[in-house]
């Protein structure tokens, strides 16, 4: 054999000899354990446990503005302050302008309140916000809108069978989350059948729900319990 060869044969078997030191007997190298090991840090993430950055204050913590306005809250809606209204609170001035905004795009928007329930709950998926969809999901139900196409919603599919109000409602809304703005055919189409104020109420609700959402979702505000319910899963990060 020649010296080359010889030499050739000596490097691999050292080479190979110092990998194989590197490990334990009966263990994989290095390089294997890494590949091996795994991946917990998207699972970290996903079971990041929920806590309550801004729950209620206690009353007697309350600073003369916050409680006047949660007197305000509480005479016109005829409950204490309760869900996005509770983080809110910090800020008391956005808290009552908040709930003045939410008092007419909920109870007197000119859309029908199936329709408005709809729009509530697409924009809930949007955000992945548990307690929007947990409080406005029963709502949605009992206005009218079929459980399937809710069940659809959740899911993150487009629902079939939609009447034509929701079908226009749905690519409306969906336009406007996905692309920050709404084609020229969806829109003229919105307007021959809502009005432009139909547009505008329709346009105001994704957008109040979207704040709502995103005071929901830092706050880490829980979702409701609720029987008959469904929770609205995560969509992966």
């Amino acid at each position: 054999m020649s010296r080359f060869y010889l030499a050739v044969l000596l490097a691999g078997s050292l080479f190979f000899s110092g990998v194989v030191s590197q490990a334990a007997p009966g263990q994989p190298s290095a390089s294997n354990q890494q590949s091996a090991q795994p991946n917990t840090q998207g699972a970290a993430a996903q079971a990041e446990p929920v806590q309550d950055r801004m729950p209620e204050i206690p009353s007697a913590k309350l600073t003369p503005e916050q409680k006047k306005a949660a007197d305000e809250f509480a005479a016109g809606r005829g409950t204490p302050v309760f869900g996005p209204f509770v983080p809110l609170l910090r800020s008391p001035e956005v808290m009552l302008r908040a709930k003045a905004m939410g008092d007419y795009l909920r109870f007197k928007s000119s859309l029908p309140p199936k329709l408005n329930e709809f729009v509530i709950l697409i924009t809930a998926r949007q955000w992945s916000q548990g307690y929007e969809w947990g409080v406005h999901y029963p709502i949605a139900i009992k206005a009218g809108l079929d459980a399937d196409i809710a069940k659809a919603v959740a899911e993150g599919r487009r629902p079939e069978k939609m009447p034509a109000d929701e079908e226009l409602v749905y690519d409306f809304c969906s336009e406007l989350h996905r692309n920050q703005s709404v084609s020229d055919a969806t829109y003229g189409k919105a307007v021959a059948r809502f009005g432009e104020q139909g547009v505008i109420d329709m346009i105001g609700v994704n957008g109040y729900y979207t704040f709502l959402a995103m005071v929901l979702n830092t706050a880490r505000t829980p979702s409701p319990k609720a029987a008959g319910v469904p929770s609205l899963p995560q969509f992966p990060k």
